[in-house]
């Protein structure tokens, strides 16, 4: 062999020994993929994000939907300019008897809500027609414009108010004949019992820049109504008007919440059980007339979260603090009750507000109402009217409602509160109010002073003037009575007195003490509510309790107070009323012939 064929030879023998090698070493590589199985899907992903790298997120904490915060839709606020005043103007027109329109206007602000009830029929509706414009009449574009058919019914609405000289109104335009700023059913409110007549306005517009609270939607109306039911051609000035927006399932889809849930109007409740009103509305004895009398039904029928939520509120074996957090939420009471105790708006206890639940979640939340009654100390003390005082000031108020008093009687929710006082109390500061009032005046006072509102305005300019440039004192007023509120004791109702072996046996609840003093009662019987004509009294009583001599035949009166060992006092809840005044701490009874008593209860 030659040299050529030895080197070529030795070559080729290498290369195959090289190619034998790599053919051996890929053998022994797919064996071993045949002898592992093969990763899942999930693995494999696993095993691929495990060579990633991940830039750091912060993730908010999962949340229940039991005890969730509310928040308002703040872009809502963004779409009109309420801070002026739109003109309406209603026609109104008899309708038919099916619709239960077949009514004059007269008719219409004949009756009050009292009136109603007594003829045992619902409230009655006429026809109207409702545009949209400024002072020189409807405008193309806006509601009802080049409109001659009616496109709404309209009512008296309100419960109190309805007996008012001038009326509420409840606009509800027909379906299919368009909306006003999204909203069917329009609510005109003359406020007339408050003086300043913006009071409600400020209130709404404050709960704006509250992001704890959901407010509503408000607007100054000037309204024109023309009367054809009375063969009227031409429009009357019906003055100044503040539209709400009305709490429907329109309302609460529009501020992000949801229009399938429970929604209540608490028109008298104070959250006890009361078995034999608050049942299922599938229940043989329910009745739905009674029911509403304490909750108006606005949303879902189905009472079973309600009844749950009362029967767990209602049994003291339950601790408040897992009450809160599945069937209400603590941000939201706090919340709620800062700004009424700031506010002053006492008619709050057991009415005036809503109380609303979405559909998958056990809790409840109180929304916001009316508040024509706020910053009232004021004109209360201008008209001479007791109304405020006594336990009607400060967390005292709330005392009676089975709810709010749970509330104060547990540590984390007054904890809670007074962090939402001290946010409330630095948002509602003088510059703040006093801007408010300033704008508020330039619109309300080209109205007041001058037909139709000034026949039944109820201050003076002058005092119109006082009041409203002391409105932030009040808060300070109200910020102060808080602070000390948590020293005095609580108010409780005095039973009525009952005939025993020949006395009188007088008797009341036992009243309650943050700060555990001890409690002496004074018990007084006379035969006036001033109390100058005394027939029995007793004072350092432990026991809620006394007997007395039973007295002869007549009216009497038994007024209760506490003391702790502060020295701080509280009237009982009871109060007489008398030519529009109360007078705290009293009950008024009689003394029938054979030593009967009969309480005086419709003034109680």
């Amino acid at each position: 062999m030659t040299w050529w064929n030895r080197r070529n030879t030795k070559a080729i023998t290498t290369l195959v020994k090289q190619i034998a090698a790599l053919i051996a070493m890929l053998m022994v590589l797919s064996c071993a993929g045949c002898a592992t199985s093969s990763p899942s899907d999930n693995e494999q992903s696993q095993s691929s994000d495990s060579t990633q790298t991940h830039e750091q997120v912060k993730k908010s904490a999962e949340q229940s939907i039991d005890g969730a915060h509310l928040r308002d839709n703040e872009s809502l606020y963004k779409v009109y300019d309420d801070s002026g005043v739109e003109t309406m103007y209603l026609t109104v027109s008899r309708g038919n008897s099916s619709e239960g329109t077949d009514h004059s206007w007269s008719e219409i602000n004949q009756y009050s809500v009292d009136d109603y009830a007594a003829m045992g029929v619902g409230r009655y509706k006429v026809n109207g027609l409702l545009q949209v414009g400024d002072e020189q009449g409807p405008v193309s574009g806006e509601l009802g414009f080049g409109e001659s058919a009616p496109n709404a019914t309209v009512q008296v609405r309100g419960q109190s108010s309805s007996k008012n000289e001038q009326k509420n109104y409840k606009i509800e335009l027909k379906s299919g004949k368009g909306k006003w700023r999204g909203q069917r059913t329009i609510a005109l409110n003359k406020h007339m019992g408050e003086g300043l007549r913006f009071r409600n306005k400020m209130a709404f517009d404050l709960i704006k820049g509250i992001d704890q609270m959901m407010g509503l939607r408000t607007q100054f109306v000037h309204l024109y109504v023309k009367d054809e039911t009375s063969g009227s051609d031409s429009f009357d000035d019906y003055g100044l008007y503040t539209q709400v927006e009305q709490l429907n399932k329109t309302a609460l889809q529009a501020h992000g919440l949801d229009k399938n849930g429970q929604l209540y109007k608490v028109n008298y409740f104070e959250f006890h059980r009361d078995e034999d009103v608050i049942k299922l509305a599938d229940d043989p004895d329910y009745d739905q007339t009674k029911f509403e009398e304490k909750l108006e039904i606005k949303g879902d029928n189905d009472h079973t979260k309600l009844i749950a939520m009362l029967n767990a509120l209602n049994d003291y074996s339950v601790p408040m603090s897992d009450i809160l957090g599945k069937y209400f939420d603590t941000e939201n009471l706090a919340y709620w009750m800062a700004f009424q105790l700031l506010t002053g708006n006492t008619d709050t206890q057991s009415r005036n507000m809503y109380l609303y639940s979405p559909t998958n979640s056990d809790t409840f939340y109180v929304l916001d109402w009316d508040n024509d009654g706020m910053l009232m100390r004021k004109e209360y003390e201008i008209k001479q009217r007791s109304d405020g005082k006594s336990w009607e000031n400060g967390i005292s108020n709330y005392w009676g409602n089975m709810l709010f008093s749970r509330c104060l009687q547990t540590k984390s929710f007054r904890t809670a509160l007074d962090k939402a006082i001290q946010d409330e109390y630095k948002y509602m500061n003088a510059n703040r109010i006093n801007s408010m009032v300033k704008h508020y005046r330039s619109i309300t006072e080209q109205y007041v002073w001058k037909m139709p509102d000034s026949m039944y305005e109820g201050v003076t300019k002058s005092q119109y003037d006082v009041i409203a440039n002391q409105l932030h004192s009040e808060i300070e007023q109200n910020y102060q009575t808080y602070q000390t509120g948590f020293n005095k004791p609580m108010p409780f109702y005095i039973g009525t007195p009952t005939p025993t072996n020949g006395k009188l046996k007088l008797s009341w609840d036992v009243s309650y003490d943050f700060n555990d003093e001890d409690l002496r009662y004074t018990v007084t019987v006379s035969k006036d509510y001033e109390g100058k004509d005394v027939v029995f009294t007793q004072s350092d009583l432990v026991l809620p309790e006394a007997v007395m001599d039973m007295p002869g035949e007549g009216q009497y009166f038994i007024k209760v107070s506490v003391r702790n060992a502060s020295g701080e006092t509280q009237d009982a809840f009871d109060y007489y009323v008398t030519d529009g005044n109360k007078i705290y701490g009293t009950k008024c009874f009689y003394v029938k012939a054979g030593g009967s008593i009969v309480e005086d209860a419709n003034v109680q």
